[in-house]
């Protein structure tokens, strides 16, 4: 068996929101193999909650930092650079649509709710690396979360799925341009999970539960499995591997339609 050991390294997690965010299920792992890591969080309440998670680890810093503020990006990057001097990781686990742009129609969808979706959840990960670039060691590696609504249409994820097909075209351009700086970008993409963000979801127990039924291996992937998958594609492990979308859905996405 290969330990990954990532003592010395340090990573940067944004987007953790509590104990079940995937986010954390990677942050957990890379905590467990001894990085470094810097959590950013947007207001007092996330603040409160990663506080939560990460009480009595070590090697954690928490930082404040909304993705869609220019100033609070240079901030966090600063501090980052101040701190710990370069980064080995990046884990992008940030992603919101308004709950009205999908309790409707997506042809309803109004051009605020598009700004707002495609700017936090697809948009962000751009700007993210621009900053992290100067700071990211030979040999890091960027991950980010997206969803197979991306490809197919999922009923009510709406203006969120075609966020998520923006932020994985983004996946391969970043990878192209940071390639030759032997930076690597890939994108997990999990099955269903209860996390907070699916609570947005209308019908989302029903999914989960159809999602089940339909994958290949008659079940929902968990978060754990998210985690280790995002351990291998921050590690050198995955060294050859860059601007790949990496399903981890206990085979949902290679059926054509459920099998009795």
């Amino acid at each position: 068996m290969i330990a990954i050991d990532f003592a010395g390294k340090n990573a940067l997690i944004m987007g953790v929101s509590n104990e079940k965010s995937l986010g954390w299920a990677i942050a957990e792992q890379l905590l467990a193999a001894g990085a470094r890591c810097i959590f950013s969080y947007q207001g007092e309440r996330l603040l409160r909650n990663l506080e939560k998670v990460t009480a009595g680890q070590q090697n954690v810093l928490l930082e404040p930092c909304d993705v869609t503020v220019e100033a609070d990006l240079e901030r966090l990057f600063a501090k980052i650079s101040s701190e710990m001097g370069s980064l080995d990781m990046l884990v992008h686990s940030v992603a919101y649509a308004p709950r009205a742009s999908m309790e409707g129609r997506f042809i309803d969808t109004t051009l605020e709710d598009y700004h707002t979706a495609m700017s936090i959840s697809a948009y962000s990960l751009i700007s993210v690396t621009r900053h992290a670039e100067p700071l990211l060691n030979s040999g890091s590696s960027i991950i980010t979360l997206t969803y197979y609504a991306s490809q197919r249409v999922v009923p009510k994820y709406n203006v969120m799925g075609v966020a998520k097909a923006a932020l994985e075209a983004s996946v391969r351009y970043l990878a192209a341009e940071l390639g030759p700086k032997n930076t690597r970008v890939n994108a997990i993409s999990a099955g269903p999970m209860r996390t907070v963000a699916a609570k947005s979801i209308p019908g989302f127990t029903a999914m989960y539960e159809k999602a089940a039924q339909t994958a290949a291996m008659k079940r929902n992937a968990t978060q754990e499995e998210v985690g280790k998958l995002g351990l291998f594609l921050l590690s050198d492990l995955s060294s050859g591997i860059t601007g790949e979308i990496s399903y981890v859905d206990a085979g949902y996405n290679i059926m054509g339609m459920a099998i009795d």
